[in-house]
């Protein structure tokens, strides 16, 4: 039979080189009892393949059973294959026979071969090669005439070096490889296909079938079809049932087509961080807060090796964070004043740092002074310099004008 009399036999759409190919591959091998492995993503309609190859065989009037080796447990999918014997495992009340007997002189097809456990695979092994198997629970030999084919939507071949499928199966397998082409690889049948179920459709519901304009065909040919066929037929219905205008124009159809999410590693953004909450959203919030910290372990790092070089200076440097690194940190140029360049060995006075601008003259500051006595002296001072205005004295010190209000009160200094 020839491509298109395969077509019309059995309802296939479209032109495609790519499907016709493989539907020649099809019919060429039906009549061979050659291992046949169907390779296409899951939705392109591997099964029908498996139904044409049985169709157009020698054994088209003997069984055919479709079986998704996902789909059964892995604890029970060699009794569904081989059958098992009476008592032999919990549950097992009566013998049963599994599909390579029942099936025998038939076809099998087995979907998702991907996800069979290796042990079974081992077992599916032999009978490809001797056409022997033995049921769970018994140790006669049985012998089986069954024509196998398999299906995938994976690279079973990547499978096998990772070590979840087996070499040796998969070349066994892979006899006569079938692929069928993908949606997005077959776009001229695209609209084909809608046409081919939007009346079907019609007489299911019994109403005239929907029309496409020029912008709807568009949206349609432009569109992945992750789900391939399939998702089209659900597409095709859905606008059947619910479109309220048999012609559907290319904003119509956009509201049934899923949106194509991106996935996208976050960038980080050349503006700079809005403070404002109007501006700033969840993602922005969590960077900011992110670089902040990742700046106090910087500086924390720096006044850690500070100390270590010079420990007499650890209460100056200290006192000197505690106010200028309030969170949300703010960094303030910082410019050292040694107050005292020489002092003599032994000397309790230890240099101190202040903000740039303020009045350096020299003050002596003591080891044992309090460092809340400290900062409410540098509040004091910025407040002086900038003639009380808290704006300006909060900018002064790196700290928000709300906390030195709240250093004000806490304090209890009147400005």
């Amino acid at each position: 039979m020839d491509v298109q009399g395969i077509k019309n036999r059995f309802g296939i759409i479209g032109n495609s080189p790519a499907l016709n190919y493989a539907l020649q591959v099809a019919a060429q091998v039906a009549n061979t009892d050659l291992t046949v492995l169907i390779v296409g993503e899951s939705g392109v309609g591997k099964e029908v393949f498996s139904q044409i190859i049985h169709a157009l065989s020698a054994r088209k009037h003997n069984p055919f059973i479709a079986v998704n080796c996902g789909a059964i447990p892995e604890g029970t999918i060699d009794s569904e294959l081989f059958g098992h014997e009476k008592g032999s495992f919990t549950g097992a009340v009566d013998s049963r026979k599994g599909y390579f007997e029942t099936v025998n002189g038939g076809t099998l097809f087995m979907d998702e071969i991907g996800e069979m456990p290796l042990g079974t695979q081992a077992r599916l092994l032999r009978v490809l090669e001797a056409g022997e198997f033995i049921r769970v629970g018994s140790s006669k030999v049985q012998k089986t005439d069954v024509r196998v084919i398999a299906a995938t939507n994976r690279d079973l071949l990547d499978a096998t070096q990772s070590g979840k499928f087996r070499e040796d199966l998969y070349y066994r397998l892979n006899t006569v490889p079938i692929r069928v082409p993908a949606l997005r690889e077959r776009r001229e049948d695209i609209i084909l296909l809608f046409r081919k179920f939007a009346v079907d459709f019609a007489e299911k519901y019994k109403t005239s079938p929907i029309q496409l304009d020029e912008e709807a065909r568009e949206a349609l040919t432009a569109y992945g079809w992750p789900g391939n066929v399939r998702e089209l037929k659900n597409i095709a219905e859905q606008i059947s049932v619910l479109s309220r205008e048999k012609l559907v124009r290319g904003s119509d159809i956009r509201r049934f087509l899923p949106e194509r999410k991106e996935t996208r590693l976050p960038a980080l953004s050349a503006r700079p961080v809005q403070e404002s909450s109007e501006f700033m959203n969840e993602r922005d919030i969590l960077y900011k807060l992110f670089f902040d910290m990742k700046k106090d372990v910087t500086e924390l790092k720096k006044m850690f090796v500070e100390i270590v070089k010079n420990p007499g200076a650890a209460s100056a440097v200290m006192s000197n964070e505690a106010i200028l690194h309030e969170m949300p940190p703010t960094p303030v140029e910082m410019e050292t004043a040694v107050l005292k360049p020489s002092m003599p060995s032994g000397s309790s006075v230890q240099p101190l740092l202040l903000p740039q601008g303020m009045v350096q003259d020299h003050v002596d500051v003591e080891e044992s002074l309090n460092l809340m006595d400290m900062e409410k002296d540098l509040i004091e001072r910025a407040l002086k310099k900038h003639k009380g205005k808290r704006k300006d004295a909060a900018s002064d010190l790196g700290i928000s004008e709300r906390t030195l209000y709240r250093k004000l009160k806490e304090y209890d200094i009147d400005h």
